[in-house]
C-alpha cells in the first residue's frame, strides 16, 4: 500500500566553502506548495540550519530533513540562465550567495537525456542507486525521509559549480571548496564536488489507514 507521493521538480545545488560551512538551495519551479526555493546549512560544527520561505514550507521540509534549527526568512533565487552556464543568486535571510556554473560533464549529458516519466519513477531511482553511490560517494536516490515516509530523487542534468562566494550574516564564508565532509540533513548528501543537479523529487507520505 503506497500513500500519497508530492513531487518537487527543479534544482538543487551544493557547495563547499573554506570555512567548512555547507550550503544545499533547492529551487523548485513546480511543487505542491507552487513555485519556491529553500537553503539548507551545515556549519562546521554539524549544526544544522533550515532557511525557509514559510511556515508551511518550513514544517514540511523539517518533517522530511533533519535541522537542529529553523528560520522563516525571505529566500529568493534567480539565474540569468538556469538551463545552461549561468550565474545564481540566492538571498535567504542572512545569507548570500553567487554561483556560477560551467559546461556539462559527460555524465550531466547523459542525465539531459533521462525521460520524465524515468525521473518520477522509484524502480528508476533504485536502479541508479548502487551506480550513483559509485560515481558520487555519498550520493543516495532512494531512502527513507523522515517518519513514515519515503523519498526518491530522478536527476535530468548536472553541471558542475566553477566559482561561488557567500557571505553569513555578512561574513564572507570564503572559496569554494568540495562538500566535504557530506552534508547530514537527510539519507544521502549532495555530490562532493560543488554541482547543480536538474532533478525531480519525490517524497511518498505514509498510507493513511481508513
Amino acid at each position: 500500500m503506497t500513500g500519497e507521493r508530492l513531487r518537487f521538480d527543479g534544482w538543487i545545488a551544493g557547495v563547499g566553502t573554506s570555512s567548512g560551512t555547507r550550503l544545499v538551495v533547492g529551487h523548485w519551479p513546480r511543487s505542491p506548495f507552487g513555485a519556491f526555493s529553500d537553503v539548507m546549512v551545515e556549519h562546521p560544527d554539524g549544526e544544522r540550519v533550515l532557511l525557509a520561505p514559510s511556515r508551511p514550507i518550513a514544517d514540511f521540509v523539517a518533517a522530511t530533513y533533519r535541522f537542529d534549527r529553523i528560520e522563516v526568512v525571505p529566500v529568493s533565487v534567480t539565474a540569468d540562465a538556469p538551463a545552461g552556464d549561468s550565474v545564481w543568486l540566492v538571498e535567504a535571510g542572512p545569507l548570500r550567495l553567487r554561483l556560477r556554473t560551467g559546461r556539462r560533464s559527460a555524465l550531466g549529458l547523459l542525465l539531459s537525456g533521462v525521460p520524465a516519466a524515468f525521473a518520477r519513477s522509484p524502480v528508476w531511482a533504485a536502479l541508479c542507486d548502487v551506480p550513483a553511490r559509485l560515481l558520487m560517494p555519498g550520493v543516495r536516490t532512494l531512502g527513507r525521509a523522515g517518519p513514515g515516509r519515503r523519498e526518491w530523487y530522478g536527476a535530468r542534468g548536472l553541471r558542475p559549480v566553477v566559482a561561488a562566494d557567500a557571505l553569513l550574516d555578512g561574513v564572507s564564508l570564503g572559496a569554494l571548496a568540495p562538500l566535504d565532509p557530506p552534508v547530514a540533513f537527510g539519507f544521502g548528501s549532495a555530490p562532493r564536488s560543488p554541482s547543480l543537479v536538474r532533478v525531480t523529487t519525490t517524497v511518498e507520505l505514509a498510507p493513511a489507514w481508513r
